[in-house]
């Protein structure tokens, strides 16, 4: 049976502005093997998770679970738990970790503020490698674990950065897919050698354009006007453009990527269906997804 990934491929589906949207992540260290919905399906305790969706919902903050690469067995338990928290506003960005005994007690957070950009204290900075976070749950979909798991492995052997496995970044198709923090872009179809070089370019303050879904801060229509201004203008300084969105009464956004030198663009995004149609993950019925499409670009 064709994979998801492999139609995608051969449908030669742009993999600008795919990326989850989230101003902030918050990642929650959970061993053993997870499932399709890995908050309640997975060693961790189910009542928490829903109470953390529910408590997240609206603020801009996103829930994850990580665990190392290598083998789940399902005797590992997790007697303490990593715990990251990332900001991913341009300008803004950060990572703050801290390792609980009882997860429970990030209910006691102010989602609102940490979805905001304001870590209230929260664990202590992060000011390491850049963290590496590969979609690797076979049980949403299994071209995230035959791809993802080894992509995880081999990263982490190099040791150039710091590398986790994630219950879910969406986009299956595009597998392997990472999320690279403290800026929050989100890569696909990676190879060894383009996944290394993402972590280089993160390090140096810089993006890879070319296999970029979007930073995960903005949503859709921001992820492809910023894009379109990077194919424009060959800007890849991570942190150097913000994106302003309008809806528009007529349908479609008008964006205006602003950059820290001055210059600004104005970018109109018109949503279209994805033709023609296609499993969005392995196992599920052909449809048609919705895709971003820049109509123009505008100086000034």
């Amino acid at each position: 049976m064709t994979t998801c990934t492999t139609l995608s491929n051969e449908l030669h589906e742009p993999l600008a502005a795919t990326a989850a949207s989230a101003r902030t992540w918050l990642l929650i260290e959970q061993a053993g093997p997870w499932g399709a919905k890995a908050l309640t399906e997975s060693h961790f305790d189910a009542e928490l998770g829903r109470a953390l969706d529910a408590a997240t919902a609206g603020t801009g903050v996103r829930v994850a679970l990580i665990r190392r690469p290598g083998r789940h067995a399902d005797d590992r338990p997790t007697a303490r738990h990593q715990v990251l928290v990332a900001h991913t506003l341009p300008g803004r960005s950060w990572i703050r970790r801290a390792e609980l005994e009882r997860p429970a007690e990030l209910l006691e957070l102010d989602f609102a503020a940490l979805g905001a950009g304001d870590h209230t204290g929260f664990g202590a900075p992060h000011a390491g490698a850049p963290l590496a976070l590969v979609c690797t749950n076979g049980r949403r979909d299994r071209c995230c674990a035959l791809l993802g798991r080894p992509l995880a492995a081999q990263l982490a052997a190099q040791g150039h950065s710091e590398v986790w496995e994630v219950t879910h970044l969406g986009g299956h198709r595009f597998s392997p897919t990472m999320l690279v923090l403290p800026y929050g872009y989100a890569y696909g179809r990676l190879t060894e050698e383009a996944a290394k070089e993402v972590l280089a370019a993160t390090a140096a303050g810089r993006t890879v354009p070319e296999v970029s879904r979007g930073r995960s801060c903005w949503d859709r229509p921001g992820q492809a006007a910023e894009h379109a201004v990077r194919e424009l203008t060959g800007e890849v300084a991570a942190e150097v453009l913000t994106v302003v969105q309008q809806a528009l009464d007529s349908g479609g956004w008008r964006c205006l990527v602003h950059h820290q030198d001055g210059r600004s663009w104005q970018v109109e995004v018109m949503a279209a269906a994805s033709e023609p149609p296609r499993a969005e993950s392995c196992g599920k019925a052909p449809g048609s997804p919705v895709r971003m499409v820049v109509g123009s670009v505008t100086a000034g």
